[in-house]
């Protein structure tokens, strides 16, 4: 078959009843792709139960629970004595607020309209939701930028993106499961006000970065890219008013609405983060300035103008870069927070901040993790690029701004996958829109068939009329008038019919001209890539559910596990936090890694020392010390705060991974960058960390050692650990200021209670009476006796 590029093919003339059936299809395929996106978050919720997940989630709920319970207002004054003791923290001051808003104003309409499901239940719901709400989101922004097929395609992608369903399964209650939606929603905004110059959606504009800075952190790489985008558009010559009504009102309006949220306050006017955006609304002023002259002045007096206005503005800029200078200097960070340094720095949190390094989410991903959170996206995104500079618009090259800084940024924190994968599902959708467009067209038009397309008038044969293959796409209107001069058909035409004949002969001769030429490949070819596109969406939808139904769906709080015998349940984090609220005084301390903190508070209401808010590192740090700091320092410590029990996770005997063991590297480097006694090197032998019997002596004799390993030899038998894959070094040990209260059925979660000081008398200790009881209590021959079934 003959080359077929650059071939003009027939095109169907849209009509009102064409169009309206085409919209009416959309708006069942947008409602079956919100039923996807909610559907296929709730294997969590079928395969286990409706509970909330990981640790921030908790936290979460407990705002909902109380700002339901109490009201905004108090919500806004809310003093949390029950976290950071004996510190506290200001609730409604140091939150974003915009989840718990969110879903306590879901969980009021339900019970306004009668259905009255508790706030649990709203919470854990809420992220399938928004969800379906980002999908539609994606829809639109992509409908913005290459048409209605494109959205369809890009928000069925997002509806099943693995990146997404990790962080918005039923159950996963965080800040992410509304901010996403925000920030897909306020980009669509942006580019309507783009296409339109609206004042109208600049408005919503600005409203919808008001909900995003209310929902997540993340609202700093909206208010950095779109000034990226639009100094992009004015250094390339594409400034417009458009642009202008699309950015200006975003930074005053958006700024100041920012500036309401209690968490930024005035960092929305002195943060680094926040400088960028200021600059280019001075640049954009200069350039409107320019433009505005232009229309109104001559050549020679422009030019004057244009020196006047760039000497002013450049003024403008040099005083405010000035300012903004001496706010950096003044700033130890250079008015950088923490964690926009370790994007902009990927080594900087590892070297100065060990806290924000320890966190495995603020990790750099490895290449495995984008085939797993994006799987086949990741060989669509090129070519949806390469198909938005076809032709290049201001909304394609948002796009293409928006999939660059997304992977860089991805590239840096694992977290932030979650900002790349709408991105990535937006030019994929575009490249898949486009194949099928081309390879359809390719089906359904042939250039061997066109040899068949006739036209026929009554009284003449079919032979006379037929059209060539040079003139598919061609009218036939000026075929049939030369039909009619041949036969001597004259007609004496109006002044009024004339005209109209002249401008229907210059739309004809005129068309042909301006056609553009359609890509037609052959139809062989193009069947198979058609097959081939449905084949690797057929594995994207499968990996996409197994992601979903097994690697995302189960809550951390409650862990299963297959072996030869069925599946396993480890209930131990729900078994400990229930004795700690039924056994404990409701005004006790408990001590712990910060990660188990929100856990604490919310399921055992009991105060803790940290928690995963993570603001205070002196006394994170102190945590820190006391673990790895032998018994004795590590009872004075907690004895000076107040602590009553101390919990430790330890998952040496069943296998699990993520423990205070595992974790203890970190407790000793974030200790270490307060207190300098506490020295990394000293519990590693030859720069290797073990805890075998070639461990450190150190190692061996610190807190977190002996809290994890005390009586495992009774456990086990020969005190293997199962995750370090080795015998422990030091089996036979005895606690002399702890003692042991409870370890859950599995081992994994072990508490310990404080021992009182001695009494002293005149110097000499009080010997204990001869009734006194000696051992261990009540609640550890309950909890502690405990054997592992598999080791019975």
């Amino acid at each position: 078959m003959a080359s077929a590029e650059g071939a003009k093919v027939p095109t169907t003339p849209a009509t009102p009843l064409r169009d309206a059936f085409g919209n009416v299809l959309s708006f069942f395929i947008l409602l079956l792709i919100g039923v996807l996106a909610f559907s296929i978050r709730l294997f969590s919720v079928i395969k286990y139960e409706s509970v909330i997940h990981e640790f921030d989630p908790y936290f979460n709920y407990r705002v909902t629970q109380y700002l339901t319970k109490k009201g905004i207002y108090d919500f806004w004054n809310w003093f949390d004595d029950r976290t950071w003791y004996p510190l506290g923290r200001v609730i409604g001051g140091t939150v974003y607020p915009g989840l718990t808003l969110t879903a306590g104003s879901l969980w009021w309409i339900l019970n306004s309209l009668n259905i009255p499901l508790s706030v649990e239940t709203v919470c854990v719901f809420t992220a399938p939701i928004f969800s379906a709400n980002a999908s539609w989101a994606t829809y639109l922004l992509t409908k913005e930028v290459k048409g209605t097929g494109a959205g369809l395609a890009a928000a069925t992608l997002l509806a099943m993106v693995p990146s997404y369903i990790s962080r918005s399964v039923a159950g996963s209650y965080d800040n992410e499961a509304v901010a996403i939606f925000a920030l897909i929603f306020t980009f669509y905004l942006y580019i309507k006000t783009l296409n339109t110059g609206s004042l109208f959606y600049a408005t919503l504009n600005a409203l919808a970065y008001f909900y995003m800075v209310c929902s997540w952190g993340g609202y700093t790489f909206i208010i950095n890219l779109i000034p990226m985008h639009v100094l992009l558009c004015i250094i390339t010559g594409r400034y417009s008013s458009r642009l202008y009504i699309a950015y200006a009102p975003l930074v005053v309006l958006g700024t100041l609405l920012a500036a309401l949220v209690p968490v930024v306050g005035f960092n929305a006017v002195m943060t680094s983060e926040h400088f960028a955006s200021f600059l280019v609304f001075i640049i954009i002023h200069v350039v409107a300035l320019v433009h505005y002259f232009k229309g109104l002045l001559s050549p020679k007096m422009f030019k004057v103008a244009v020196t006047l206005v760039v000497t002013i503005g450049m003024a403008v800029c040099c005083v405010v870069v000035a300012v903004l200078a001496a706010l950096v200097a003044s700033s130890p960070t250079k008015g950088w927070s923490g964690r926009s340094l370790s994007l902009l720095d990927p080594t900087y949190a590892s070297k100065y901040i060990p806290i924000i390094a320890s966190v495995s989410e603020h990790q750099p991903p490895t290449w495995p993790s984008y085939f797993m959170d994006i799987n086949i996206l990741a060989f669509l995104v090129p070519a949806g690029i390469i198909a938005c500079f076809s032709p290049l618009s201001d909304a394609s090259s948002f796009v293409v701004l928006y999939i660059a800084t997304s992977v860089y940024f991805s590239g840096v924190m694992v977290r932030l996958m979650l900002v790349l994968a709408p991105a990535a599902c937006i030019t994929s959708g575009i490249a898949l829109s486009g194949a099928f467009d081309v390879l359809t067209r390719s089906v359904k038009f042939q250039p061997s068939s066109s040899s068949a397309i006739t036209t026929s008038t009554a009284g003449d044969g079919a032979s006379q009329n037929t059209v060539s293959q040079g003139d598919v796409g061609k009218p036939v209107t000026k075929t049939l008038s030369k039909e009619k001069a041949d036969e001597g058909i004259k007609e004496r035409p109006s002044r009024k019919n004339k005209k109209k004949e002249k401008e229907s002969s210059e739309k004809v001769i005129m068309k042909p001209q301006n056609e553009k030429k359609l890509l037609v490949l052959p139809r062989e070819a193009s069947v198979v890539a058609i097959l081939l596109l449905i084949v690797l969406g057929s594995f994207y939808v499968l990996h996409s559910v197994w992601a979903a139904a097994e690697a995302y769906s189960a809550p951390s709080i409650v862990l299963t596990s297959r072996s030869h015998d069925g599946l396993h349940v480890f209930d131990d984090f729900r078994e400990a936090y229930a004795w700690l609220r039924h056994n404990t005084a409701v005004d006790d301390k408990v001590a712990s890694w910060w990660d188990y903190g929100y856990q604490t508070t919310a399921m055992a209401n009991r105060t803790v020392i940290v928690d995963n808010n993570t603001w205070n590192n002196t006394h994170i740090a102190t945590v820190g010390m006391a673990m790895s700091s032998p018994e004795k320092a590590a009872w004075e410590i907690y004895t000076s705060l107040d602590v009553k029990y101390v919990l430790v996770v330890f998952g040496g005997l069943v296998g699990y991974p993520s423990d205070d063991i595992n974790k203890f590297l970190w407790m000793v480097r974030i200790g270490g960058g307060v207190f300098p006694h506490i020295k990394e090197p000293d519990y590693l032998r030859d720069g290797h960390y073990r805890i075998d019997s070639q461990a450190t002596p150190t190692m061996l004799n610190c807190l977190m050692y002996k809290l994890s390993y005390y009586r495992f030899v009774e456990a086990d038998g020969k005190g293997y650990d199962r995750v370090r894959g080795t015998e422990i070094g030091k089996k036979y040990f005895k606690l002399t200021h702890f003692e042991e209260v409870f370890t859950t059925h599995h081992w994994m979660v072990r508490i310990y209670k404080l021992k009182p000081p001695k009494n002293r008398i005149r110097g000499k200790l009080k010997k204990p009476k001869q009734g006194s009881k000696t051992g261990r209590s009540t609640s550890h021959r309950k909890g502690g006796q405990r054997r592992n079934p598999w080791h019975s």
